[in-house]
């Protein structure tokens, strides 16, 4: 039985898979499974055989959320961890990240996250984004005010135990959009959440499709992520307030000029002052 399975959800990307997999499997720690699952591609995954790889292919597509549950019900390590086809892990990612939960003084259970670095096409870093130190269990990720110079969209790096995912109910199938974030609303409650200032992971940005980039899926899946999250969003008032921003920020960078304005106008109601000061700012710089 491996230590740990890496998950990779995949679909129609025969151009950026292989690169993640071979990732997975050069990690320094080799007790481990890499579980791919081929969301219903196009044309069948094809890719070299290893003996630590095995392949899923799904007859109908069920999004990212439900081939990350495919891959988490077939996981035969007691630790997974997920990775974007996209993407691509560090040789130590695996070495560290278990390290560190062995070594946790955090009420267990308890996940690592770490950091990553934000690369084009010919590996240059745009951006590092290291993660807040921790969130015990009972805090509500990405709602408690983050440490200066941090960073909540480091989720990816996640290393848990397989049976505390199962025992929250998975990933959401609704959301196509927001998943990890949701994911972590529900999460760190249950479980301690320990962040490395070490990066592990690397995000390509590429100019191929990304649910990221899909303005109606942002929009739903934001809509329903407060929806569904309503009373701990409203619990944190100064947090619900930046992240109503934030998305209102986005929107408006993707083109979205309405929603953004209807986002800012709802942060304000939020938390009138904080967010006041920050549109003021925002005008600011601008101008």
């Amino acid at each position: 039985m491996p230590k740990l399975s890496i998950i990779i959800p995949t679909r129609d990307r025969p151009q950026l898979l292989p690169r993640a997999v071979q990732s997975a499997l050069s990690q320094t720690m080799t007790d481990l499974e890499v579980i791919v699952v081929d969301d219903a591609s196009t044309q069948p995954v094809d890719l070299p055989a290893d003996p630590r790889l095995r392949i899923i292919r799904l007859s109908t597509p069920r999004g990212g959320a439900g081939a990350r549950n495919v891959g988490t019900e077939a996981a035969q390590g007691r630790w997974i961890s997920y990775l974007d086809d996209d993407d691509c892990l560090l040789p130590e990612m695996a070495v560290v990240s278990l390290e560190a939960i062995a070594k946790a003084t955090l009420p267990p259970p308890v996940g690592v996250i770490s950091g990553i670095d934000v690369v084009d096409d010919s590996g240059k870093t745009l951006e590092t984004r290291l993660p807040p130190p921790s969130r015990p269990r009972g805090c509500h990720f990405a709602l408690e005010v983050l440490e200066p110079g941090k960073s909540y969209n480091t989720k990816q790096t996640l290393v848990v135990e397989r049976d505390v995912i199962l025992q929250i109910g998975g990933w959401d199938e609704t959301f196509r959009s927001r998943v990890h974030t949701e994911l972590f609303l529900r999460l760190n409650p249950v479980c301690s959440i320990l962040g490395l200032p070490i990066v592990t992971y690397q995000l390509y940005e590429h100019p191929g499709a990304r649910v990221s980039r899909n303005t109606k899926l942002r929009q739903e899946s934001f809509q329903r992520l407060i929806d569904k999250h309503q009373a701990i969003f409203r619990a944190h008032p100064q947090m619900f307030a930046n992240f109503v921003y934030d998305h209102a920020l986005m929107s408006y960078r993707m083109g979205q000029k309405s929603q953004a304005l209807s986002s800012v106008i709802w942060a304000i109601q939020i938390d009138p002052l904080r967010t006041m000061k920050k549109t003021i700012k925002q005008l600011v710089q601008r101008f």
